[in-house]
């Protein structure tokens, strides 16, 4: 335990010594600033204050739509918002019209800025322009279940990743090129991974086969503790 807080210490001081404030965990977050040590940690924590990360978004230059509470039940949300198309930080989601909460919004921004822009470009010399998902909001259990712990997706904190376009023609899937050769998988892995730096929770086709063909991303808050899964 000793050890552990004086690592913490040693990287604390190394952020502010190097003027980097989001490698220090009491700095504010800022959507602007490249991915740090603390960031993943500041977006999590945006759930518990949806004022706060709507006006993140606002001063980040992202579009979008605040959404009124919902209530289904055991399920729902309150802090959900629809990210719009036009602008220089408009989201390149399809389909376009998805409601999800504000933190998984502010994650995705910085995903798609600080990972899959330079991981495009590094891989193909192309842009994203579509980023294919198979929704967010759904009032279900863990994996459909009757009983048990409820889905993040059952108060939005959760979007699941089906593959991208780019500017190029080019296609990526994840349930077709995760297992391939070459580029397309070095990519999706990638970006795999540079998630893993901004959401509690990210679950790929390694995690099991009920993610064979998407990426789960999602912001479980989970006390105090606050460990992270990337798989």
């Amino acid at each position: 335990m000793a050890l552990a807080i004086v690592a913490t210490l040693a990287l604390v001081a190394w952020g502010t010594l190097r003027g980097r404030p989001q490698d220090v965990p009491w700095t504010p977050l800022d959507l602007g600033q490249p991915v740090g040590l603390f960031t993943g940690r500041k977006l999590t924590g945006l759930t518990a204050d949806p004022a706060l990360c709507r006006g993140l978004l606002t001063q980040a230059g992202v579009r979008f739509t605040a959404l009124p509470a919902r209530r289904d039940g055991q399920c729902g949300y309150d802090d959900a918002v629809r990210l719009t198309t036009g602008g220089a930080r408009s989201s390149a989601l399809a389909p376009s019209n998805l409601g999800i909460s504000c933190p998984v919004a502010a994650a995705l921004a910085m995903w798609e800025w600080n990972v899959l822009i330079p991981a495009a470009r590094r891989h193909f010399d192309a842009r994203v322009t579509r980023i294919d998902h198979y929704g967010s909001y759904s009032c279900r259990r863990l994996y459909g279940r009757d009983a048990g712990a409820w889905s993040e997706h059952s108060t939005a904190d959760a979007i699941d990743i089906a593959g991208f376009a780019l500017s190029d023609g080019t296609r990526i899937s994840v349930a077709r090129d995760w297992k391939s050769d070459g580029a397309k998988a070095a990519f999706l892995r990638e970006v795999r991974d540079g998630a893993c730096g901004l959401f509690a929770t990210v679950l790929s086709p390694d995690y099991n086969a009920a993610h064979r063909d998407h990426f789960h991303l999602d912001q479980a808050a989970r006390g105090a503790r606050g460990w992270r899964a990337c798989r």
